[in-house]
């Protein structure tokens, strides 16, 4: 087994397979209601009644929960006047103050399916704050998008509250900036209302015809070199049958300081001679190299066939991603801080990524990142959600990967129990053969235990 860069030969053969898939995807896209409508063959008038009355925040108590994003603790609802509910938990990337105030100006009153097509329509420009755009923060209640505005202080740099309330300061065309956290978490609830409206889970209504999807154990940054060996053989016998490596600080228990790199470098070795040739591992050391070390590190990863590596270097560091990308043989997987899709056609283009991967949040929901995936798809590339945090943010990656057809892993934080909620019966788990079966129940697919929820909730906002 040998992991290399695909010839155009293969990109063609599977982009000819996929095309089927992409087609349907971007017609659910356009139009999410008629899409709906049509998976259960109804007319999109025949819809129950979408229209948004209500939104609400829940303070949750998370006293004892492994919190896999630090800020987790809100989570947010839409309510229709049909009463159908859609959930998202806030701070799975950044705190996202304000949301109440800015969805009861943006949502109440208006139908999901009218909504769906434009609240994260993405601009086209780069995310970057400097480019004559305006740092939007959300809006009190009562007070006009357009007048609640501040200027960048100071040209191609984003000031230190830039994620605070909106995001970067780039305006896209459904008016708001980007990214956008208060637009990507209310696009989640609506395509979980649109799914529930029709009794579907969500990638179904995206085109999506996968039923499960190999799962990985994604390793927590553990202490030290000596740990390593242990977790992934504790995943193999769990039936994992691949593993990603997420280094720690790179040090020995008992020993003096060597630098970090050093240090991953013998926990990939270590893990490689644990688990033998056939056993499918990575490594993610979260942008912590500078490009020597990359270098080094990736050539080791070619050498005992890793599958990819991931985030090597800072994603701001473009040239040095794409002599990475040219030297090494493994794929580079990259874009999970890439925040607009301009940005992933640029680095798509020049070579700087070999496999697109992104974070829903960051480029506007489920809608955002169909057309990231889908855009890879059309360069006959990978695209590989990235999967962190609780079991509602699981799933919105899942029904990515189910409805895209340049997907093929699911990611499992390692344990898997880091991810579980008193408030979801359903746990994401493998079975016997390592695959994570797709949803059945509608909308995200993982109902929310209200008795549970209820216990947990210390104050709702409406």
């Amino acid at each position: 087994m040998h992991w290399r860069k695909r010839s155009s030969e293969e990109f063609s053969r599977r982009s000819f397979l996929s095309a089927g898939a992409a087609a349907a995807a971007a017609s659910a896209l356009a139009d999410p209601g008629a899409a709906a409508a049509q998976v259960v063959g109804v007319k999109k008038a025949d819809l129950a009644n979408l229209t948004i009355k209500q939104v609400k925040t829940y303070e949750l108590d998370m006293t004892g929960i492994h919190r896999l994003n630090s800020t987790e603790g809100e989570m947010v609802g839409i309510v229709t006047e049909s009463g159908i509910e859609g959930n998202y938990v806030l701070g799975n990337r950044s705190k996202t103050e304000g949301w109440l105030d800015w969805a009861k100006v943006t949502l109440v009153g208006r139908n999901v399916v009218d909504l769906l097509p434009q609240i994260t329509a993405t601009s086209g420009m780069r995310a970057a704050a400097g480019y004559g755009a305006r740092l939007r923060r959300a809006p009190p209640t009562g007070v006009p998008r357009d007048s609640f505005a501040v200027k960048p202080p100071a040209p191609m740099r984003p000031p230190p509250n830039a994620f605070i309330g909106g995001g970067f300061g780039i305006l896209n065309r459904s008016g708001g900036n980007w990214p956008n956290y208060h637009a990507a978490a209310a696009e989640i609830c609506l395509w979980d209302i649109l799914g529930k409206s029709v009794d579907r889970p969500i990638y179904k209504l995206l085109g999506g015809t996968k039923d499960r999807l190999m799962g990985y154990a994604s390793s927590q940054h553990l202490p030290t070199v000596e740990d390593y060996v242990p977790d992934v053989l504790q995943a193999k016998a769990e039936g994992y049958k691949c593993y990603k490596i997420h280094p720690g600080a790179g040090q020995h228990a008992n020993s003096s300081p060597i630098p970090s790199y050093i240090g991953h470098m013998e926990e990939i070795r270590e893990v490689r001679k644990a688990v033998g040739d056939e056993f499918v591992l990575a490594h993610d050391p979260v942008q912590a190299y500078n490009r020597y070390e990359a270098l080094k590190v990736g050539r080791l990863l070619d050498e005992l066939d890793y599958a990819w590596f991931e985030d090597p270097i800072r994603t701001t560091d473009f040239e040095g991603l794409i002599e990475l990308a040219r030297t090494l043989d493994l794929p580079l997987h990259v874009g999970e801080f890439l925040a607009s899709i301009s940005d992933f056609a640029e680095y798509i283009s020049k070579g700087a990524l070999d496999v697109a991967r992104l974070i829903a949040d960051n480029v506007g929901g489920i809608s955002g990142s169909m057309r990231v995936g889908l855009l890879a798809d059309a360069f006959g590339l990978e695209c590989t959600p990235h999967n962190w945090g609780n079991v509602i943010d699981l799933a919105v990656h899942f029904h990515l990967e189910l409805a895209l057809p340049n997907a093929y892993w699911f990611e499992v934080p390692f344990p898997a129990s880091y991810a579980d909620r008193p408030y979801h019966q359903d746990k994401v788990r493998i079975d016997k053969d390592g695959y994570i079966m797709a949803p059945t129940k509608p909308g995200l697919g993982y109902p929310i235990d209200r008795d549970a929820l209820d216990k947990m909730t210390k104050r709702v906002s409406v």
